[in-house]
């Protein structure tokens, strides 16, 4: 018995996931550039982006679609963000494989997806941040840079 309040103290600390899925219709807003990023004008927007988020329980996969699905993969090296959903939250993460280097310093972009869902209507923020291979030539970056895009989407209702 004396376990009995501590199984309800750790059930109370996760929300059941949210039905998260389907296609969105998505538009994005870039807004701080603090990597630097080239072609990034703050301010500049992009409209009716395709996006199927999949769902299995806790865990969830959004994948860009047409033309801006393609552009993340030439850039990125890839255009599937995955990870959780906690009740209307979601946390994701595009893992970037298309390497860059200047000197001895190697990286690449992970974009991380934060993002609440409130009916039919995803809204949230994607941070690009590098991950350096710690070389004493990434000086400017160390993983520490930030260039952030506001989005909303919709999706038909459930």
């Amino acid at each position: 018995m004396r376990c009995l309040p501590l199984v309800f103290l750790i059930a109370a600390c996760s929300s059941t996931p949210a039905n998260v899925g389907g296609n969105y219709t998505v538009a994005v807003t870039n807004r701080d550039n603090g990597c630097n990023l080239m072609n990034w004008t703050v301010g500049n927007s992009a409209t009716n982006i395709g996006v199927t988020v999949t769902q299995n329980g806790t865990q969830a996969v959004a994948s860009v679609n047409g033309l801006v699905g393609g552009y993340l993969d030439v850039v990125l090296g890839a255009h599937d963000f995955t990870g959780t959903v906690d009740g209307d939250h979601l946390s994701l993460t595009l893992f970037g494989t298309r390497t860059s280097n200047s000197g001895n310093c190697t990286w690449t972009y992970n974009a991380d997806l934060e993002a609440e869902l409130n009916g039919d209507i995803l809204t949230g923020t994607i941070d690009y941040r590098p991950k350096t291979n710690g070389n004493p030539d990434c000086t400017e970056m160390q993983n520490t840079c930030s260039s952030r895009q506001d989005f909303n989407g919709t999706r038909p209702p459930t």
